[in-house]
């Protein structure tokens, strides 16, 4: 299991939740298989995303099209992006014996300037 994890700091909280709800890049069709949609409790201006997915292929094309989309909507939707690709290394529930971690596949932070 891939993830794409996406922060960013958002003018509106709501305002980004409904862009993403809007889904704009097509989650299902690009092989999307759960997602979680988060805010720090201390920062009601920054936004968490983290995208599941079988492949690297598949993660590393949302993030090609999240790039783009991020390209027309810096500034008004969200900014200062920060993403990365990690590979689920193992997954457990509370109370498994071992341990839930990821590691970093991709070291692709930011958008390249």
């Amino acid at each position: 299991m891939y993830l794409v994890r996406i922060e960013h700091s958002v003018p509106s909280f709501e305002g980004g939740h409904r862009a993403f709800d809007g889904d704009p890049v097509g989650r299902q069709r690009a092989g999307v298989r759960a997602y979680r949609v988060m805010r720090p409790i201390d920062d009601p201006a920054y936004a968490l995303i983290d995208l599941e997915f079988d492949t690297q292929d598949e993660a590393e094309a949302m993030l090609r099209s999240l790039r783009e989309l991020w390209s027309r909507v810096e500034g008004r939707v969200m900014s200062e992006a920060r993403v990365r690709i990690v590979e689920a290394v193992e997954v457990g529930e509370a109370g498994d014996r071992g341990r839930a971690e990821c590691r970093c596949r991709a070291s692709v932070l930011g958008r390249p300037r």
